[in-house]
């Protein structure tokens, strides 16, 4: 295992030191069963992402051919610092709040709302049988209302409104004024503080002991600002003018009642967009842009001495050396003191001494001085100097692989015994469909008669730890792509949750919703649409 170790050491110094791009592109992960198509959208990496993703290869058939034997080859590796290493996540609390509950296409709006109104004295509220010289200007009114809105593009929607102004004539008799009217709002999307301009017309109305009943039409116009305080809920703030009849219509353009009004707005539904596609929703991604299974990150592996080498391949955990081995090279000829017979005066490789002191002897010509070459009369460019034979190329040298000549299944099972796995029979109940997981109809909420079931699935899962495991939402193809993509990655997310809560690791699960993309039966019939609505869970290899 030692010899491994020092294997995947050359790897992870290559990826640093010649090719720091490559390690931000890692393997995609393939499901051993019930395909699915998954396809996270291209990012630009940061380097310290790339540097995370560099420490964390693992060695393979390819590490074990490539060493570093020279001084040149073996520069030491610049230090990682925590800081630095964790610089690129950026938390929902870290993400600007600006950005954070933008306007969406195809979004509704509740809301109730209340204010003043400060009615003109020259309105035409009052019943048309009264003469003009008994009516009476109304006092300032308070007014309480609902509202609800439809936002088909991010800028544009309309709204619906009607409220109640209760007030009094000028001699305290008491007035009820209402309304009911409709509008379109106009808003500048692209930011949780939205402004937005609105106009539109409607019914304004009147009822009174001493003005008697009347209403009129009424045209208003105004401006206002919305502000976000969480996925769902928003403080809006308006201020308008409405324009009714005036009771002397030809010496002006209406009667003017200006309003001020402050409320609050639910957004019952709100896309939970994952840009990386790894599961984590955006809002709650710690890096939105990479894909990563530790709270949407690449996972940071342990570096105890700081030395920017990962424990798992560090010979020297306690010391801080250089790569690719993280031992001290104490002469500075990048020759490490463990590897060095002259570890206190600087010489050229490969014998790390100068050639006055210790003369070169190589027998097998491989680069490395018999001293320190394990097998000095069998050349192989390996940093051992012996040849590291793996005939089935699964990564795992045969001198420790229980099965020489059949690859190990990297899937969480025994992965380091090098023989391919036999799935245990309480995991396989869980692979593939899992019938018996139902929602409530046209939402993601889990039936009361799913849990058992999913806390059986919890209990296998906590008994295999270090198995992964992607879970499926499908649909069937009733209504829009859209929408069906969106609720089986609902569906597929409550999974996790309730998976998480009953005490599986989060890094453990995965999610994908694929809609209606790939149905197991004939959406034309009514049996086939409900075989298509399912979950399935699959188990990830690397």
């Amino acid at each position: 295992m030692k010899d491994t170790l020092i294997l995947k050491n050359a790897v992870v110094t290559l990826a640093l030191v010649t090719s720091p791009a490559l390690a931000a592109d890692p393997a995609p992960e393939e499901a051993s069963a019930a395909p699915v198509a998954e396809a996270a959208p291209e990012a630009d990496a940061e380097p310290k992402a790339e540097a995370r993703a560099a420490v964390t290869l693992g060695a393979g058939p390819e590490a074990e051919a490539r060493v570093l034997t020279t001084a040149e080859e073996t520069e030491p590796a610049p230090a990682v610092e925590a800081s630095d290493a964790t610089s690129d996540r950026t938390g929902p609390k870290n993400i600007p709040y600006m950005k954070r509950y933008v306007p969406e296409p195809l979004m509704w709006e509740l809301g109730l709302y209340g204010g003043l109104m400060f009615p003109a004295n020259d309105h035409q509220l009052y019943a048309p049988s009264l003469p003009l010289a008994d009516q009476r200007p109304f006092k300032l009114a308070g007014e309480v209302g609902a509202r609800v809105a439809f936002f088909p593009l991010t800028f544009l929607g309309v709204e619906a409104e009607a409220a109640l102004m209760p007030t009094a004539v000028e001699d305290g008799t008491e007035a009820t004024l209402w309304t009911v009217r409709g509008h379109a709002i106009l808003q500048i999307p692209g930011s949780s503080i939205t402004p937005f301009a609105l106009v539109g017309g409607g019914v304004l109305g009147a009822s009174s002991n001493e003005m008697g009943n009347d209403d009129d039409d009424a045209f208003h116009f105004g401006a206002g600002v919305k502000a976000a305080l969480d996925e769902h809920l928003s403080l809006r703030l308006d201020v308008r003018d409405v324009v009714s009849r005036k009771y002397d219509a030809g010496s002006g353009s209406g009667a003017h009642s200006p309003e001020i009004l402050l409320g609050i707005t639910f957004v019952p539904t709100r896309k939970r967009p994952d840009l990386d596609g790894d599961g984590f929703l955006d809002y709650q991604d710690e890096c939105p842009t990479v894909a990563g299974t530790d709270r949407g990150c690449i996972p940071i592996p342990p570096d105890t001495d700081g030395d920017g080498v990962a424990d798992d391949v560090d010979e020297c955990v306690d010391a801080p050396g250089i790569a690719p081995t993280g031992c001290p090279d104490s002469d500075g000829d990048g020759i490490i003191d463990l590897r060095d017979p002259c570890p206190e005066e600087a010489g050229p490789a490969p014998s790390g001494c100068p050639e006055k002191i210790c003369p070169i002897q190589d027998t097998d010509g491989d680069g490395l001085i018999d001293s320190v070459d394990e097998c000095p009369n069998e050349p192989a460019r390996t940093i051992t100097g012996c040849v590291v034979h793996d005939q089935d190329g699964d990564g795992i040298p045969d001198s420790v692989d229980k099965c020489p000549t059949q690859p190990e299944t990297k899937n969480g099972l025994d992965d380091e015994d090098g023989c391919p796995d036999v799935i245990p029979e309480k995991v396989t109940k869980f692979v593939g469909v899992i019938k018996g997981i139902e929602f409530d109809f046209g939402s993601a909420k889990i039936k009361k008669a799913s849990e058992p079931l999913l806390r059986e699935a919890a209990a296998v899962l906590k008994s295999y730890p270090d198995l992964r495991v992607r879970i499926t939402g499908h649909t069937d193809d009733q209504g829009e792509r859209e929408q069906n993509l969106k609720i089986s990655t609902e569906r597929a997310q409550s999974v996790k949750d309730f998976l998480v809560a009953q005490g599986v690791s989060e890094s453990q699960l995965s999610i994908y919703g694929a809609g209606p993309d790939l149905p197991i039966a004939d959406n034309a019939t009514a049996a086939g649409r409900q075989r298509n609505r399912r979950i399935e869970f699959s188990i990830l290899q690397d």
